[in-house]
């Protein structure tokens, strides 16, 4: 059903600075509309890929995912009616700004809302990096988020059972976190259980190359950016990388190398004791998460 991670759209009172972290850090390309009031940022062919709207918090607004067509839209439409789920249709304002001619919303247990939709526009520039930095997407869609939600089994069992997500494996290292594949990358989603409180901790980007990884991290080290993680690398994605802190209060992972999974074989779920081989160490006074939010209970 659900093919890929799409696009992504956050608010934040720190959206302005977002214009020279991503282009000077990261190597995405600004294609903000000076008329908008909001950030949207290129890594590939499609027109956009993160959108980092003005507001008065930081918060995630909206997850977009890729269907891949018609019958996959049915399937995702019958899916969440079978288990009790509302599917909304999206205003016609919000589908011409996400670059689709159709966009259904619904909101998983914790209360984030997803969008689902196919055929997605397409840019008529080729990409640009001004640090020539090539991510990693295509097929298996823009990286990977890992979320804080108040019931991890919860909302695991709403992606695997529901949307047909399978389960990749579980790292316990002083906190769960379980990771979750929908293509052969080797999670697109992950989650950890925050009991009370919703929000994103980190979002990933691949690049073609460690060296790239490299160059990236000098520059974050030469600006002095906040360093949620030195370099390293995990043990079950193999994905070596490091974390930066976004001016929006959460972390982007920047990384190279990560494992792809045979979506043919029946893998069980492996189980980690530790979060990476070696680095990945926080700084000596560690960065808490700066996009929770505490929620009511239903």
């Amino acid at each position: 059903m659900i093919k890929s991670l799409s696009y992504v759209g956050i608010s934040s009172p720190s959206a302005g600075a977002w214009h020279q972290f991503a282009t000077d850090i990261l190597g995405l390309q600004d294609v903000s509309d000076p008329a908008e009031d909001v950030v949207r940022l290129r890594m590939d062919d499609a027109f956009w890929r993160i959108a980092v709207h003005a507001g008065a918090t930081n918060a995630l607004e909206y997850i977009g995912w890729d269907v891949g067509d018609q019958l996959g839209f049915d399937a995702v439409c019958l899916a969440l009616g079978d288990n009790g789920v509302d599917l909304h249709t999206a205003e016609a304002q919000v589908a011409d700004e996400r670059g689709v001619s159709a966009l259904g919303w619904f909101r998983d247990p914790a209360g984030f809302r997803h969008e689902i939709s196919f055929s997605r526009r397409k840019a008529d520039k080729p990409f640009q990096s001004v640090h020539e930095v090539n991510f990693v997407t295509g097929d298996n869609g823009l990286g990977h988020l890992v979320l804080m939600v108040p019931d991890m089994q919860a909302v695991s069992d709403f992606f695997i059972n529901v949307l047909g997500f399978r389960h990749s494996d579980d790292v316990e290292a002083g906190a769960r976190i379980r990771f979750m594949h929908c293509n052969p990358r080797h999670h697109t989603l992950a989650l950890t259980q925050v009991p009370g409180h919703r929000g994103m901790h980190h979002m990933m980007l691949e690049t073609d190359s460690v060296d790239t990884v490299g160059l990236a991290y000098d520059r974050a080290l030469a600006a002095k950016e906040p360093m949620a993680m030195t370099l390293g690398r995990h043990p079950n994605d193999m994905m070596t990388s490091f974390y930066v802190r976004t001016p929006s209060g959460f972390e982007i992972e920047f990384g190279s190398g990560g494992r792809l999974m045979d979506m043919q074989a029946a893998e069980p779920a492996g189980h980690f004791s530790q979060t990476s081989i070696w680095g990945h160490r926080p700084p000596e006074e560690p960065l808490f998460p700066g996009m929770l939010e505490r929620i009511s209970p239903t």
